[in-house]
């Protein structure tokens, strides 16, 4: 999918008597090819103060932490906390999800550097506003190694991993794969292990046509050649690496190998916090419950984590 340069940014202010508050605007980024939308959420201040990029994870996930199929509202609670500590935040629906939704967008055309060249845009429009001294970017799950990318391209101030991934793509699909009937295994490994060197598979079992479908298999193929470890090094900011202890989507090995990435990364393990960011036991099955319940809070210590590293000197 060809990238183009911006060619048209404009602010569209809801009403008071609509959904957002006074002091949200919704924002939107238009190209020649799409129009993407987010929330721009500020507090009322004359003084200059930082804005945090929040990146969303992997699927339908919209500017909020939601899909059609769970609403747990963890990316708007984040920005609500954030906003109440005087930081702005900035979150959007990626291409093709939510209110960013395309009505040409092939899958087949779609690539990881989409997501990318979008964040990218996004902080261009950020560093127009001159309300802004600091732009950090915070990236959840898949949002994480989009972000380090953007990040490290873009010169921003600060990086922050929520529940992001220290392997590749494909290892992460490997592992999680394991947990699933040796058949699974077995039939989607030669598959990876084809994808992982750029090479597309025609005859997908009907079992794994969900996941490895030709139509998404270009999409994985860009996907799986980032490795974090490698684009984390790349950073030259502070960075803050923050994991649950009873995700079970995303490991405290995954934090410790991307801490080891880069001298400069401060990781924070909080403990019973899942992969929404929210209090969690271990178990899979109550584990998984959270991810539905949209007024379960996010985790106080993250909060805390998150506006200290962004204020901190």
């Amino acid at each position: 999918m060809k990238s183009f340069m911006l060619t048209l940014v404009s602010f569209l202010i809801v009403s008071s008597s609509s959904i957002a508050a006074p002091s949200e605007k919704i924002v939107t980024l238009k190209t020649e090819t799409r129009t993407l939308e987010g929330t721009l959420l500020t507090p009322e201040t004359k003084d200059k103060i930082p804005v945090a990029l929040i990146i969303a994870g992997s699927g339908p996930t919209d500017r909020d932490g939601n899909n059609p199929l769970m609403q747990n509202n963890s990316l708007k609670m984040l920005a609500s906390e954030l906003f109440k500590n005087g930081i702005a935040t900035l979150r959007y629906d990626k291409r093709g999800i939510g209110q960013s939704k395309m009505t040409n967008l092939n899958e087949s055309e779609l690539r990881f550097d989409n997501y990318i060249q979008d964040a990218k845009e996004w902080l261009d429009f950020l560093k127009r506003n001159q309300k802004f001294n600091q732009i950090i970017v915070i990236g959840h799950s898949e949002g994480s190694l989009i972000g380090m990318i953007a990040s490290h391209q873009k010169d921003v101030d600060k990086f922050i991993s929520i529940a992001g991934s220290g392997q590749p793509a494909d290892q992460i699909i490997r592992e999680q794969l394991k947990a699933q009937p040796t058949i699974i295994s077995e039939q989607s490994t030669p598959i990876l292990d084809k994808l992982s060197h750029g090479e597309t598979v025609k005859d997908v079992p009907p079992l794994l046509q969900s996941l490895f479908r030709p139509s998404v298999q270009p999409y994985l193929i860009s996907w799986f050649q980032y490795d974090p470890q490698e684009e984390l090094a790349k950073f030259k900011k502070p960075i803050l690496i923050l994991q649950g202890t009873t995700d079970i989507q995303v490991s405290v090995k995954d934090a410790e190998i991307l801490a080891k990435a880069n001298q400069r990364a401060q990781k924070i393990i909080i403990n019973d916090m899942n992969h929404i960011m929210k209090k969690s036991e271990l178990d899979r099955q109550k584990n998984l419950l959270t991810y539905s319940q949209p007024d379960l809070p996010i985790k106080t210590e993250l909060i805390k984590a998150t506006v200290d590293f962004i204020k901190q000197k």
